[in-house]
Protein backbone atom coordinates (compact mmCIF):
# COMPACT_ATOMS: atom_id res chain seq x y z
CA UNK A 1 0.00 0.00 0.00
CA UNK A 2 1.22 3.66 -0.09
CA UNK A 3 2.97 5.41 2.28
CA UNK A 4 0.51 7.26 3.87
CA UNK A 5 -1.98 4.40 4.80
CA UNK A 6 0.60 2.62 6.16
CA UNK A 7 1.63 5.16 8.33
CA UNK A 8 -2.32 5.64 8.84
CA UNK A 9 -2.39 1.88 9.47
CA UNK A 10 0.65 2.12 12.18
CA UNK A 11 -0.64 5.18 13.84
CA UNK A 12 -4.02 4.05 14.43
CA UNK A 13 -2.72 -0.01 15.94
CA UNK A 14 -0.34 2.21 17.95
CA UNK A 15 -3.24 4.21 19.27
CA UNK A 16 -5.49 1.03 19.96
CA UNK A 17 -3.05 -0.38 21.95
CA UNK A 18 -0.82 2.47 23.82
CA UNK A 19 -2.76 5.14 23.58
CA UNK A 20 -4.72 5.28 27.14
CA UNK A 21 -1.35 5.53 28.60
CA UNK A 22 0.59 7.14 25.80
CA UNK A 23 -1.49 9.07 24.34
CA UNK A 24 -0.64 11.06 21.53
CA UNK A 25 2.62 9.93 21.51
CA UNK A 26 1.26 5.97 20.77
CA UNK A 27 0.39 7.83 17.56
CA UNK A 28 3.74 9.56 16.34
CA UNK A 29 5.41 6.13 17.22
CA UNK A 30 2.81 4.04 15.74
CA UNK A 31 2.78 6.07 12.36
CA UNK A 32 7.41 5.45 12.05
CA UNK A 33 6.88 1.98 12.74
CA UNK A 34 4.24 1.85 10.20
CA UNK A 35 6.68 2.89 7.66
CA UNK A 36 9.36 1.61 8.67
CA UNK A 37 9.28 -1.58 6.52
CA UNK A 38 8.96 0.73 3.03
CA UNK A 39 12.60 1.92 3.86
CA UNK A 40 13.72 -1.05 1.59
CA UNK A 41 13.35 1.44 -1.49
CA UNK A 42 15.96 2.98 -0.83
CA UNK A 43 18.47 -0.31 -1.07
CA UNK A 44 19.77 -0.60 -4.18
CA UNK A 45 20.10 -4.93 -4.94
CA UNK A 46 22.31 -4.14 -8.56
CA UNK A 47 19.87 -3.95 -11.33
CA UNK A 48 16.05 -2.89 -11.98
CA UNK A 49 14.97 -6.99 -11.89
CA UNK A 50 16.77 -6.98 -8.52
CA UNK A 51 15.52 -3.87 -7.16
CA UNK A 52 11.99 -5.00 -8.13
CA UNK A 53 11.71 -8.57 -7.29
CA UNK A 54 13.69 -7.95 -3.62
CA UNK A 55 11.17 -4.69 -2.47
CA UNK A 56 9.01 -6.14 0.12
CA UNK A 57 12.09 -8.84 0.94
CA UNK A 58 13.83 -9.00 4.00
CA UNK A 59 12.29 -5.81 5.82
CA UNK A 60 8.44 -6.96 5.00
CA UNK A 61 9.35 -10.56 6.72
CA UNK A 62 7.24 -11.67 10.00
CA UNK A 63 10.20 -13.27 11.87
CA UNK A 64 12.70 -10.05 11.18
CA UNK A 65 9.81 -7.51 12.24
CA UNK A 66 8.70 -9.74 15.06
CA UNK A 67 12.45 -9.82 16.19
CA UNK A 68 13.00 -6.46 15.82
CA UNK A 69 9.43 -6.22 17.69
CA UNK A 70 11.03 -7.82 20.67
CA UNK A 71 13.89 -6.23 20.84
CA UNK A 72 12.22 -2.93 20.37
CA UNK A 73 9.84 -4.07 23.22
CA UNK A 74 12.38 -4.91 25.90
CA UNK A 75 14.71 -2.35 25.44
CA UNK A 76 11.10 0.24 26.01
CA UNK A 77 10.87 -1.45 29.45
CA UNK A 78 14.17 -1.51 29.91
CA UNK A 79 14.96 2.71 29.64
CA UNK A 80 11.07 4.22 29.14
CA UNK A 81 10.25 6.44 32.03
CA UNK A 82 8.83 4.91 34.38
CA UNK A 83 5.50 4.26 33.49
CA UNK A 84 2.41 1.49 34.59
CA UNK A 85 3.42 -0.95 30.92
CA UNK A 86 3.55 -4.46 31.27
CA UNK A 87 6.21 -5.89 28.69
CA UNK A 88 3.41 -7.53 27.19
CA UNK A 89 1.61 -4.19 26.34
CA UNK A 90 5.21 -3.06 24.94
CA UNK A 91 5.19 -6.01 23.12
CA UNK A 92 2.30 -5.99 21.55
CA UNK A 93 2.62 -2.27 20.41
CA UNK A 94 5.75 -2.41 18.73
CA UNK A 95 5.00 -5.63 17.04
CA UNK A 96 1.27 -5.24 15.55
CA UNK A 97 2.57 -1.64 14.41
CA UNK A 98 5.44 -3.60 12.12
CA UNK A 99 3.70 -6.83 11.15
CA UNK A 100 0.41 -4.61 10.25
CA UNK A 101 2.54 -3.02 7.47
CA UNK A 102 3.17 -6.47 5.63
CA UNK A 103 0.20 -8.33 6.22
CA UNK A 104 -1.58 -5.10 4.71
CA UNK A 105 0.74 -5.11 1.55
CA UNK A 106 0.10 -9.06 1.00
CA UNK A 107 -3.54 -8.31 0.08
CA UNK A 108 -2.02 -6.52 -2.79
CA UNK A 109 -1.17 -7.98 -5.84
CA UNK A 110 2.31 -6.81 -5.97
CA UNK A 111 3.56 -9.49 -3.48
CA UNK A 112 5.32 -9.32 -0.31
CA UNK A 113 8.69 -12.10 1.03
CA UNK A 114 6.09 -12.38 4.21
CA UNK A 115 8.50 -15.90 4.90
CA UNK A 116 11.98 -14.39 4.24
CA UNK A 117 14.59 -15.96 4.60
CA UNK A 118 12.55 -18.98 3.35
CA UNK A 119 12.98 -19.69 -0.18
CA UNK A 120 9.00 -19.01 -1.14
CA UNK A 121 7.29 -16.88 -3.58
CA UNK A 122 5.76 -13.74 -2.29
CA UNK A 123 2.08 -13.81 -0.82
CA UNK A 124 -0.14 -11.99 -2.63
CA UNK A 125 -4.34 -12.07 -1.77
CA UNK A 126 -5.34 -9.01 -3.76
CA UNK A 127 -8.47 -7.68 -2.63
CA UNK A 128 -7.37 -3.65 -2.42
CA UNK A 129 -5.95 -1.73 -4.86
CA UNK A 130 -2.61 -0.19 -3.79
CA UNK A 131 -4.23 3.27 -3.16
CA UNK A 132 -7.57 2.63 -1.76
CA UNK A 133 -9.20 6.21 0.03
CA UNK A 134 -12.16 3.78 1.27
CA UNK A 135 -9.39 1.99 3.75
CA UNK A 136 -7.66 4.80 4.46
CA UNK A 137 -10.00 7.60 5.38
CA UNK A 138 -11.70 6.23 8.40
CA UNK A 139 -8.20 5.35 9.90
CA UNK A 140 -7.29 9.09 8.91
CA UNK A 141 -10.42 10.43 10.70
CA UNK A 142 -9.46 8.23 13.59
CA UNK A 143 -6.11 9.31 13.67
CA UNK A 144 -7.36 13.08 13.58
CA UNK A 145 -9.61 12.64 16.44
CA UNK A 146 -7.11 11.11 18.54
CA UNK A 147 -4.77 14.22 18.27
CA UNK A 148 -7.29 16.44 18.51
CA UNK A 149 -8.81 15.22 21.41
CA UNK A 150 -5.68 13.78 23.07
CA UNK A 151 -7.97 10.38 23.48
CA UNK A 152 -4.83 8.37 21.61
CA UNK A 153 -7.28 5.04 21.80
CA UNK A 154 -11.31 5.60 21.22
CA UNK A 155 -10.71 7.03 17.73
CA UNK A 156 -7.71 5.23 16.21
CA UNK A 157 -10.12 1.46 17.42
CA UNK A 158 -13.03 2.94 15.61
CA UNK A 159 -10.98 3.83 12.41
CA UNK A 160 -9.07 0.51 12.75
CA UNK A 161 -12.77 -1.28 12.90
CA UNK A 162 -14.15 0.90 9.94
CA UNK A 163 -11.33 -0.16 8.15
CA UNK A 164 -11.13 -3.88 8.90
CA UNK A 165 -14.78 -3.93 8.04
CA UNK A 166 -14.00 -2.12 4.75
CA UNK A 167 -11.14 -5.50 4.03
CA UNK A 168 -14.25 -8.08 4.62
CA UNK A 169 -16.90 -6.39 2.19
CA UNK A 170 -13.92 -6.74 -0.35
CA UNK A 171 -12.88 -10.40 0.67
CA UNK A 172 -17.39 -10.97 -0.09
CA UNK A 173 -16.92 -9.24 -2.74
CA UNK A 174 -13.99 -11.16 -4.55
CA UNK A 175 -15.52 -14.34 -3.82
CA UNK A 176 -18.81 -13.19 -5.65
CA UNK A 177 -16.75 -12.52 -8.19
CA UNK A 178 -14.84 -16.02 -8.19
CA UNK A 179 -18.38 -18.07 -7.67
CA UNK A 180 -19.72 -15.82 -10.86
CA UNK A 181 -16.17 -16.88 -12.82
CA UNK A 182 -16.45 -21.18 -12.16
CA UNK A 183 -19.05 -22.06 -14.50
CA UNK A 184 -17.64 -20.07 -17.07
CA UNK A 185 -13.87 -21.25 -16.82
CA UNK A 186 -14.98 -25.00 -16.57
CA UNK A 187 -17.56 -24.28 -19.22
CA UNK A 188 -14.14 -23.36 -21.02
CA UNK A 189 -12.00 -25.83 -19.76
CA UNK A 190 -10.06 -23.32 -18.11
CA UNK A 191 -10.98 -24.50 -14.21
CA UNK A 192 -7.64 -25.37 -14.00
CA UNK A 193 -5.57 -22.45 -15.51
CA UNK A 194 -3.49 -20.04 -13.63
CA UNK A 195 -5.67 -17.38 -12.65
CA UNK A 196 -5.50 -13.37 -11.16
CA UNK A 197 -8.57 -11.98 -9.76
CA UNK A 198 -7.70 -8.48 -8.07
CA UNK A 199 -9.44 -4.97 -8.10
CA UNK A 200 -9.27 -2.35 -10.60
CA UNK A 201 -7.62 1.05 -9.52
CA UNK A 202 -9.29 2.82 -6.30
CA UNK A 203 -12.21 0.20 -5.67
CA UNK A 204 -13.59 -2.96 -5.15
CA UNK A 205 -16.42 -2.83 -6.93
CA UNK A 206 -15.22 -3.75 -10.01
CA UNK A 207 -12.63 -6.40 -10.69
CA UNK A 208 -10.08 -7.52 -13.24
CA UNK A 209 -9.63 -11.28 -13.96
CA UNK A 210 -6.18 -12.55 -16.15
CA UNK A 211 -6.00 -16.39 -17.02
CA UNK A 212 -3.13 -17.68 -18.48
CA UNK A 213 -3.83 -20.31 -21.35
CA UNK A 214 -0.24 -21.30 -22.66
CA UNK A 215 0.55 -19.08 -24.97
CA UNK A 216 -2.17 -16.48 -24.48
CA UNK A 217 -4.15 -14.80 -21.57
CA UNK A 218 -7.64 -13.91 -21.67
CA UNK A 219 -8.51 -10.93 -19.69
CA UNK A 220 -12.26 -9.64 -18.65
CA UNK A 221 -13.92 -7.45 -16.29
CA UNK A 222 -16.66 -8.47 -13.45
CA UNK A 223 -18.66 -5.93 -10.89
CA UNK A 224 -20.73 -6.78 -8.38
CA UNK A 225 -23.47 -5.19 -9.81
CA UNK A 226 -23.44 -7.30 -13.06
CA UNK A 227 -25.87 -9.97 -11.97
CA UNK A 228 -26.11 -12.70 -13.67
CA UNK A 229 -24.65 -11.43 -17.01
CA UNK A 230 -21.99 -13.94 -18.03
CA UNK A 231 -18.46 -12.34 -18.53
CA UNK A 232 -16.96 -12.78 -21.82
CA UNK A 233 -13.16 -12.58 -22.33
CA UNK A 234 -10.78 -10.91 -24.54
CA UNK A 235 -7.48 -13.00 -25.71
CA UNK A 236 -4.23 -11.37 -25.69
CA UNK A 237 -0.67 -13.00 -27.05
CA UNK A 238 1.84 -12.80 -24.35
CA UNK A 239 4.68 -14.19 -26.14
CA UNK A 240 4.97 -17.26 -24.73
CA UNK A 241 7.43 -18.95 -27.24
CA UNK A 242 9.94 -16.34 -25.96
CA UNK A 243 9.24 -18.03 -22.65
CA UNK A 244 12.03 -20.94 -22.60
CA UNK A 245 14.70 -18.18 -24.25
CA UNK A 246 14.12 -15.69 -20.87
CA UNK A 247 14.18 -18.50 -18.21
CA UNK A 248 17.38 -19.55 -20.16
CA UNK A 249 18.85 -16.51 -18.00
CA UNK A 250 18.68 -15.61 -14.31
CA UNK A 251 17.02 -12.65 -14.22
CA UNK A 252 14.33 -14.34 -16.50
CA UNK A 253 14.33 -16.97 -14.03
CA UNK A 254 13.96 -14.46 -11.24
CA UNK A 255 11.00 -13.04 -13.24
CA UNK A 256 9.35 -16.21 -13.43
CA UNK A 257 9.41 -16.92 -9.47
CA UNK A 258 8.12 -13.33 -8.47
CA UNK A 259 5.46 -13.16 -11.26
CA UNK A 260 4.67 -16.64 -12.14
CA UNK A 261 3.01 -17.20 -15.84
CA UNK A 262 2.04 -13.44 -15.51
CA UNK A 263 4.59 -12.79 -17.37
CA UNK A 264 4.69 -10.96 -21.36
CA UNK A 265 7.87 -11.36 -23.61
CA UNK A 266 8.67 -9.64 -27.01
CA UNK A 267 11.37 -8.57 -29.00
CA UNK A 268 11.91 -4.47 -29.25
CA UNK A 269 14.46 -2.79 -31.04
CA UNK A 270 16.31 -0.92 -28.96
CA UNK A 271 19.49 1.68 -29.57
CA UNK A 272 19.33 -0.19 -32.45
CA UNK A 273 19.65 -3.99 -31.15
CA UNK A 274 17.16 -7.18 -31.02
CA UNK A 275 16.06 -6.79 -27.13
CA UNK A 276 14.22 -9.76 -24.85
CA UNK A 277 11.70 -7.27 -22.55
CA UNK A 278 9.51 -8.66 -20.29
CA UNK A 279 6.44 -7.45 -18.75
CA UNK A 280 4.78 -7.84 -15.48
CA UNK A 281 0.94 -8.45 -16.35
CA UNK A 282 -0.26 -8.10 -13.02
CA UNK A 283 0.47 -4.61 -12.50
CA UNK A 284 -1.24 -1.94 -14.09
CA UNK A 285 -4.18 -2.89 -16.92
CA UNK A 286 -3.90 -4.00 -20.05
CA UNK A 287 -2.31 -1.09 -22.32
CA UNK A 288 -1.21 0.54 -18.97
CA UNK A 289 1.51 -2.22 -17.92
CA UNK A 290 4.00 -0.41 -15.08
CA UNK A 291 6.95 -2.64 -15.37
CA UNK A 292 9.09 -3.66 -18.28
CA UNK A 293 12.55 -5.32 -17.89
CA UNK A 294 15.28 -6.18 -20.55
CA UNK A 295 16.99 -9.23 -20.14
CA UNK A 296 18.35 -10.51 -22.98
CA UNK A 297 20.31 -8.87 -25.97
CA UNK A 298 20.26 -11.16 -29.80
CA UNK A 299 24.16 -10.99 -31.03
CA UNK A 300 25.11 -12.65 -34.01
CA UNK A 301 22.18 -15.04 -34.08
CA UNK A 302 22.69 -15.99 -30.37
CA UNK A 303 21.19 -14.06 -27.18
CA UNK A 304 23.50 -12.62 -24.73
CA UNK A 305 22.16 -12.10 -20.99
CA UNK A 306 21.40 -7.83 -20.72
CA UNK A 307 22.23 -6.14 -18.02
CA UNK A 308 18.66 -5.58 -16.71
CA UNK A 309 17.30 -2.00 -17.07
CA UNK A 310 13.32 -0.89 -16.82
CA UNK A 311 11.55 0.26 -19.66
CA UNK A 312 8.09 2.58 -20.31
CA UNK A 313 5.71 -0.21 -21.17
CA UNK A 314 2.71 1.82 -21.83
CA UNK A 315 1.43 1.12 -25.49
CA UNK A 316 1.48 3.94 -27.74
CA UNK A 317 -2.46 4.07 -27.83
CA UNK A 318 -3.21 4.58 -24.38
CA UNK A 319 -5.37 6.71 -23.21
CA UNK A 320 -5.73 8.00 -19.38
CA UNK A 321 -9.39 8.50 -19.89
CA UNK A 322 -9.30 4.88 -19.66
CA UNK A 323 -9.74 5.41 -15.33
CA UNK A 324 -12.93 7.35 -15.87
CA UNK A 325 -14.68 4.35 -17.78
CA UNK A 326 -13.20 1.66 -15.85
CA UNK A 327 -15.26 4.14 -13.27
CA UNK A 328 -18.51 3.84 -15.61
CA UNK A 329 -18.36 0.16 -15.63
CA UNK A 330 -18.28 -0.44 -12.19
CA UNK A 331 -22.21 0.54 -12.29
CA UNK A 332 -23.08 -0.86 -15.95
CA UNK A 333 -22.08 -3.82 -18.50
CA UNK A 334 -23.41 -1.20 -20.96
CA UNK A 335 -21.81 -0.16 -23.01
CA UNK A 336 -18.92 -3.11 -22.93
CA UNK A 337 -15.38 -1.91 -21.61
CA UNK A 338 -13.11 -3.43 -24.62
CA UNK A 339 -9.60 -3.60 -22.90
CA UNK A 340 -8.60 -4.63 -26.33
CA UNK A 341 -9.03 -0.26 -27.36
CA UNK A 342 -6.10 0.67 -25.03
CA UNK A 343 -3.47 -2.39 -26.30
CA UNK A 344 -1.43 -2.78 -29.56
CA UNK A 345 -2.85 -4.62 -32.26
CA UNK A 346 -0.12 -6.93 -32.45
CA UNK A 347 -1.16 -8.42 -29.13
CA UNK A 348 -4.95 -8.66 -30.18
CA UNK A 349 -5.52 -12.51 -30.62
CA UNK A 350 -9.82 -12.54 -30.01
CA UNK A 351 -12.43 -10.25 -28.78
CA UNK A 352 -15.85 -10.42 -28.41
CA UNK A 353 -18.44 -9.29 -31.16
CA UNK A 354 -19.20 -6.61 -29.03
CA UNK A 355 -15.72 -4.73 -29.00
Amino acid sequence: MDTLTQAALGAAVGGAVLGRRLGRKAIVIGAVLGTLPDLDVFLDYGDAVANYTQHRGFTHSLFVLTGLGTLLALTADRFAPARDIALRHWWAFFVLCLVTHPLLDALTTYGTQLWWPMDVRPSAWPVVFIIDPLYTLPLLAGIGVALVTGNGRRGPAWGLALSSAYLLFAMGAKILVEQRLEPVLAEQGLQEAPRLIQPTPFNTLLWRVTIIDGAQHHETLLSVFDGNREPTFETFDRGGELEPTALAFERGERLHWFAGPFLRYEIRDLEGEETLVATDLRLGFPGFHAFSFTLAVREDGDWRPAVPTEQLSFDARADLDALGQLGSRIFSPEPPLCTSEFVADRWVVDTPASC
